[in-house]
C-alpha cells in the first residue's frame, strides 16, 4: 500500500484550515516548566520504580507515568496562554534514548501515556471555551545517536547505531503516539537529516499498518551562525532532502534565538511548498545555561517573522514559558499566515549543499 493513497485523519483538514486561516500557536518548553516544580528522584521514581537499578531524575518523559498531573498541568498552562497545539512530553521516548535510564521496555507505555495526558489537557481547554479546537502533536526527538557521524574520531566509518535500529525505534514511538490519539507527528530538533529520514520511513510504515495518515511536521535545528545543521547541511539542502515525503510543514527550532535564526527562516520560507514553522529558544543561553530573553522581546522577533510572511506557526523552544507564548500569541494576532511556494518543476538534489537542475 502506498501511504500517499491512505485516507487522511479527521484532524488533517482542521489543521490545514488553521494554518491557512491564521498563524497557529505552538506551546513552549516542557523542561523549563518541569524544573519549576523542583522534583526529586523520588518524584521521578514514584512507587512503581522505587527499586529501579538506575537513577531516573532527569528522565522527564517518565513523568507521564509517575507524575502525570504535573505534565497535564503544564499542558494546561500553555493552552491557557493561547497555544493551539501542545507537544506530548515524549521528546526522548524511543528505546535508543531511554536506554540511558534502562527504561527501554517502557517506551510504548510512556508514549501512550504522553499522548493521553496531552489529550486530557486539550479536552479541558476546549470545555473551558466552547467552540475552541485544541490539538496535540506527538513530539519525536532526534535521538542521542547519529547515523551520519562517527562518535569516534579515530574511526570515521564507525556508527553507534544502524539504520534498522533507528527505524525500529521510531516506528515503536510513532505507533504508540498514534494509538494515544495525537493529531499530528512532529519530528523536531533535527540535527542529522539521515536520522530524520529514518523517522519518516518508520512513520510511513506505521501509516501503512493503520490505513490512515496524520500530518507530519518537521523541524530542523541550525547549530550555529554557519547556517547548517550539525551534520553539515544548509537549510535549502535539508529541505531538498525531505520534500519527497510531502511534509505538512517544515521549520526551524532550538539552538539559536529568534534574531539569529531569522535569515534561515527566510531561506526556508522562500523554498517550502508546504507550511513553515518557527519556534526558537528564548534567546541564546547565558554563562549558566539559562535563557534570558523576555516574553516581549521574543514576541517582537516572531511578530517580525509573521509580518515578513515567513511563517504559519510560531512558538517557543528552550527557556520559553507560558508567559512567552501568551506574548507571542498576542503579537502575531491578526497577521496573515504565509502562503506556500508554488515551485516550478525541477530536479532538486542535495548533499551538504543544494543542487537544482531546471
Amino acid at each position: 500500500m502506498s501511504s500517499a493513497r491512505l485516507k487522511e485523519s479527521a484532524s488533517f483538514a482542521a489543521l490545514r484550515e488553521l494554518f491557512t486561516s491564521r498563524i497557529a500557536i505552538l506551546d513552549g518548553a516542557m523542561g523549563s516548566m518541569i524544573q519549576t516544580y523542583k522534583l526529586t528522584e523520588a518524584d521521578f521514581r514514584g512507587d512503581r520504580f522505587a527499586a529501579h537499578p538506575h537513577a531516573l531524575k532527569g528522565n522527564n518523559d517518565l513523568l507521564c507515568l509517575t507524575r502525570p498531573e504535573v505534565v497535564e498541568a503544564i499542558h494546561g498552562l500553555y493552552f491557557a496562554a493561547g497555544a493551539d497545539i501542545v507537544e506530548t512530553n515524549s521528546f526522548n521516548s524511543t528505546s535508543i534514548s531511554q536506554a540511558d535510564y534502562q527504561t527501554e521496555s517502557l517506551v510504548t507505555e510512556i508514549n501512550l501515556a504522553a499522548a493521553q495526558v496531552a489529550r486530557r489537557a486539550a479536552r479541558t481547554a476546549e470545555a473551558a471555551t466552547p467552540g475552541r479546537r485544541c490539538f496535540v502533536a506527538g513530539a519525536i526527538g532526534p535521538l542521542n545517536r547519529t547515523l551520519s557521524m562517527s562518535p569516534d574520531v579515530n574511526r570515521p566509518d564507525f556508527r553507534a547505531v544502524t539504520w534498522a535500529q533507528v527505524v525500529t525505534a521510531y516506528a515503536e514511538q510513532a505507533r504508540a503516539l498514534l494509538e494515544g490519539g495525537v493529531d499530528a507527528l512532529l519530528v523536531e530538533t533535527i540535527f542529522d537529516t539521515l536520522n530524520a529520514k529514518a523517522a519518516l520511513f518508520a512513520i510511513e510504515s506505521v501509516f501503512d499498518e493503520r490505513g490512515e495518515r496524520v500530518p507530519v511536521m518537521l523541524s530542523a535545528t541550525i547549530t550555529d551562525q554557519s547556517g547548517r545543521t550539525l551534520s553539515g547541511q544548509t537549510v535549502t539542502a535539508f529541505y531538498h532532502s525531505v520534500r519527497h515525503a510531502q511534509p505538512f510543514s517544515v521549520g526551524l527550532n532550538c539552538a539559536l534565538g529568534g534574531r539569529q535564526m531569522r535569515p534561515y527562516v527566510e531561506e526556508l520560507a522562500n523554498q517550502a511548498e508546504c507550511f513553515v514553522t518557527s519556534y526558537p529558544n528564548a534567546g541564546l543561553p547565558n554563562a549558566f545555561g539559562a535563557y534570558d530573553e523576555h516574553p516581549a522581546d521574543m514576541a517582537a522577533v516572531l511578530a517580525d517573522f509573521a509580518r515578513a510572511g515567513f511563517v504559519n506557526m510560531v512558538g517557543g523552544c528552550c527557556g520559553s514559558t507560558p508567559d512567552h507564548i501568551r506574548a507571542i500569541a498576542a503579537a502575531v494576532r491578526g497577521i496573515a499566515p504565509r502562503r506556500p511556494v508554488v515551485a516550478a518543476p525541477a530536479l532538486r538534489l542535495s548533499g551538504l549543499e543544494p543542487l537544482t537542475v531546471a
